[in-house]
């Protein structure tokens, strides 16, 4: 099978989740770094006319939107699967992947993550605590659902690893590095314990922010 090329900014969680699901195919693939700065360059319009990342091309076929590339390569890599098999679970992963695109990271995640990561390590900015303490009860109200959601179950869809955490894992992820991640997590142990879970994968350990980075360097 053709290699596939993801475009994307080292660190992204939205590019992580591809890199994430790539990684728990075994596929061959390879990154290809966009600088912040290049987004909305001719050369990168030219393949997202919306100037983000990621972008996934695989022989002639060019793909943007992360939960679209998700069951893309679910689609042409079935085995080992990333989507349930029960009707519901598959409901409840769909419905998480849009809880991650609307409500974790519309505000907890682009807010405190560029406040908290972005700003100070790439830019020199110091963190706007207003803005910060301003998007704390959407934080808090998206953390208590997916606490729910979760459940005592190992995963969030169910017992099964699915795209859901591999959307969402890296988003949480970037947001554990925050000190808000304390505050969120107070009383929902088992966002915790998950994600200590999802860390130990070895598709995690092989997509962070570091060797990531170097991926992009060696391309």
């Amino acid at each position: 099978m053709s290699e596939f090329i993801v475009h994307g900014i080292p660190g992204s969680p939205y590019g992580r989740a591809v890199l994430v699901a790539l990684e728990e195919k075994g596929a061959r693939y390879r990154f290809q770094g966009v600088a912040p700065g290049e987004l909305r360059s001719a050369r990168h319009l030219a393949i997202h006319p919306f100037g983000r990342v990621p972008v996934l091309v695989h022989a002639d076929f060019r793909l943007y939107e992360t939960a679209a590339i998700l069951r893309y390569i679910e689609r042409v890599l079935p085995s080992p699967a990333l989507v349930p098999l029960a009707t519901r679970e598959v409901a409840r992963m769909d419905q998480l992947m849009n809880v991650n695109d609307w409500y974790l990271f519309q505000g907890p995640g682009n807010v405190i993550g560029f406040q908290r990561i972005v700003g100070p390590k790439l830019m020199g900015l110091a963190p706007d605590e207003t803005a910060i303490a301003a998007v704390l009860p959407k934080a808090h109200a998206v953390f208590e659902e997916l606490s729910a959601q979760l459940g005592t179950q190992r995963h969030l869809a169910g017992d099964a690893f699915t795209l859901a955490d591999a959307m969402i894992g890296p988003q949480m992820d970037f947001l554990a590095q925050t000190p808000e991640w304390e505050v969120l997590t107070h009383g929902r142990a088992n966002l915790r314990e998950w994600l200590a879970r999802v860390g130990e994968r070895p598709s995690f350990s092989a997509t962070t922010w570091e060797k990531v980075a170097r991926l992009a360097q060696a391309a």
